[in-house]
């Protein structure tokens, strides 16, 4: 996998080593996770909080925890302090409750806004002509922070579509970076099918599952 994203970032000019390899746990029992980490996994991705509390309470920060699925308003809650990274922020009122919940717990949460560059309307993100509204909403709160955007390439396109949403991303990360209290730290693009893709581009944050943990039970 680390020769693949060198190969990618060497195709690009990047440095590999500045590339985060965020490997999705999801559906994943806590042993298994524990040995990827045994093995060298730094970071891991979570879709869901009913099956990734159990695993935080297990191996707990032995590993820097990302939540990359949908996140209801209700769950803000929960996952407020248990996440490195939430990568997933996609409204003016989730960020609303994101902040209410940071306040409450004393902490900042740390956010990547998820953005809708294929245009499909069953995918969560904001639409691009919305972000940077979004941004300049987030940028006001004090118990959150913007650290990037993430995005998922067009499911099941050729090559060349997804490589369409992800240059889309890049566009607006370079765009963005002055948007005040915004840090455009991290460029979030890439799956399994994708992510050489991805850091062709300009990713510097990977979300790989399958080619990591093999193929897991669909929901």
């Amino acid at each position: 996998m680390r020769e693949r994203i060198a190969r990618a970032a060497e195709r690009r000019g990047s440095d590999p080593s500045a590339i985060c390899l965020v490997a999705v746990s999801k559906g994943v029992e806590a042993e298994r996770i524990g040995q990827a980490i045994t093995a060298g996994v730094t970071d891991l991705g979570e879709n869901y909080l009913q099956e990734a509390l159990p695993k935080l309470a297990v191996l707990g920060d032995r590993a820097r925890w990302h939540f990359i699925g949908h996140l209801q308003t209700n769950k803000a809650r929960a996952a407020v302090g248990r996440f490195a990274l939430i990568q997933s922020l996609d409204s003016e009122r989730l960020a609303n409750e994101l902040e209410r919940r940071a306040g409450e717990a004393g902490v900042c949460a740390e956010v990547l806004v998820e953005v809708n560059t294929s245009g499909d309307p069953g995918k969560f993100g904001v639409a691009p002509e919305g972000l940077e509204p979004l941004l300049a909403h987030c940028g006001q709160l004090a118990h959150l922070r913007v650290r990037g955007l993430m995005t998922i390439g067009r499911l099941g396109a050729e090559a060349e579509g997804t490589r369409a949403c992800f240059r889309t991303l890049a566009g607006l990360f370079s765009r963005c970076r002055d948007v005040p209290g915004v840090e455009m730290r991290w460029l979030s693009m890439g799956m399994s099918g994708d992510f050489e893709i991805a850091i062709e581009e300009g990713s510097n944050m990977v979300r790989v599952g399958t080619a990591i943990f093999g193929p897991r039970p669909s929901r």
